[in-house]
Order: structure tokens, then C-alpha cells, then sequence
């Protein structure tokens, strides 16, 4: 059996790893379909350190994602509640309910800031009242904001 070699990858592959990974795979895949078609590079010193810095150049944009996050969380909570108008008919049950997208747009009148829709949990609300909606804002961040329902 042949022994088996060190490479960088390139970019991501499903099988084996993701883009800046060192693996190890048969020197026949490397120098057939790896090596050739520029998904990976062979290992060496220079790649090393190439490595290490772009890991953490994204180490540092990943922080400065969850800071923002963490920022746009303190200002939801600071301005407290939002308000969405609804059309309603008798009993006071609403013509419809209250959709996430109806939630991101008051927070975005209110914030200036978009704020992705998926990224927003609303209970069933088919009435008047106050309810709690929870927003994903970052995997490690997550905010509660209080909505009121009026006509």
C-alpha cells in the first residue's frame, strides 16, 4: 500500500473537508483530481502560514458579526416595544394574523436596520394584544421583542 499525503484544500469538498483544511487522502486522488483542478495545494511551511492567517482574518470577521449582533440586540431591547396596525373585525379577532415579515417591518421603520424575516419566530396571533416574538440574530445571539397588536 502506498502511503498517504498531506493537502491543503482549496475550497470545500463534501467528502472531505472544507476550504483551509489539511487532509490526508491516497496520492493517486491528489495528483489526479486534487492537485490538477486547483481544489487543493500541497503542504508546505508558506501554505501553513497562509493558513493560519486567513483563519484568522475570519476569526475576527466572525467577531465582529456576533458584536454587531450582540449591539443590535442592547438597541432592541432599549427600544422596548413595537407597534403593528392590523385590520380587525368584530370580537376584535384580526382580518388575517401577524406574519414575520409584518414584525420586520416595524422593527425596520423603527430601527433603520433590515432585519432578515426568516430569521423571526411570531406565535399564532389572531387578536389584540401584547406578545413576545424571538429573533435569531446571530447563532450565538438571540433577542426577545415585545409587539403590540392594535386596529
Amino acid at each position: 500500500m502506498a502511503k498517504r499525503v498531506q493537502v491543503a484544500l482549496t475550497e470545500s469538498i463534501s467528502s472531505l473537508g472544507k476550504d483551509g483544511d489539511i487532509v490526508e487522502v491516497a496520492p493517486g486522488y491528489a495528483r489526479n483530481f486534487l492537485l490538477p483542478f486547483g481544489k487543493a495545494v500541497n503542504v508546505t511551511p508558506a501554505v501553513l502560514k497562509q493558513i493560519e492567517r486567513k483563519k484568522a482574518k475570519e476569526k475576527i470577521a466572525a467577531d465582529n458579526l456576533k458584536q454587531e449582533a450582540v449591539d443590535f440586540e442592547t438597541a432592541l431591547k432599549t427600544i422596548g416595544r413595537f407597534t403593528i396596525k392590523k385590520q380587525v373585525g368584530e370580537d376584535g379577532v384580526l382580518f388575517g394574523t401577524v406574519t414575520n415579515g409584518d414584525v420586520a417591518e416595524a422593527i425596520e421603520a423603527t430601527t433603520k436596520k433590515q432585519i432578515d424575516r426568516r430569521t423571526i419566530t411570531v406565535p399564532d396571533i389572531h387578536n389584540l394584544g401584547s406578545y413576545v416574538v424571538k429573533i435569531k440574530l446571530h447563532p450565538e445571539v438571540n433577542a426577545e421583542v415585545k409587539i403590540d397588536v392594535k386596529s
